[in-house]
């Protein structure tokens, strides 16, 4: 979990494939409307995020032996949709100068314009909702041998 740019999918995929887990990226259950609304430099608001959320938690149903998910839980109230499910969560932190350099960087319907909105609407977890890590001072895959051994 984390704001948008700070490496969810690059080491949700990377962990998934260490752990023998299905990974399910979480931008493909945006549905189109959300998708639009970002690349135009809307933010998104509650009321948008709740069909994807509850669309996540379907898709996380039907793996039973786990799967590793990438989704920004960027709110309590969000990551309590997901803990529907038994659900352990791994933040990945950076800073807004270091997301900025990575959304210009890439190519993807996340404008650069949403960065700020992505940190105005985050909730940081708490110490104990989450795993802590800092994507900054660490490699993607440095940050999955970490997490393989901590999960």
């Amino acid at each position: 979990m984390g704001v948008a740019g700070c490496g969810k999918s690059t080491v949700g995929a990377m962990l998934a494939e260490q752990l023998g887990l299905v990974y399910i990226e979480g931008d493909d259950y945006h549905p189109a409307a959300n998708r639009t609304k970002m690349a135009a430099g809307e933010a998104l608001t509650d009321a948008d995020r709740w069909p994807w959320l509850e669309a996540l938690v379907k898709a996380m149903a039907a793996q039973e032996a786990g799967c590793v998910v990438s989704c920004s839980a960027l709110k309590r109230s969000y990551r309590d949709v997901l803990r529907q499910l038994e659900t352990r969560f791994v933040f990945l932190d950076v800073s807004a100068r270091t997301v900025l350099e990575r959304v210009r960087q890439r190519d993807h319907f996340f404008p650069e314009s949403l960065v700020a909105s992505q940190f105005e609407t985050l909730e940081p977890p708490a110490e104990m909702e989450a795993l802590r890590v800092d994507a900054e001072a660490l490699s993607p895959a440095a940050i999955c041998r970490s997490l393989a051994k901590q999960l």
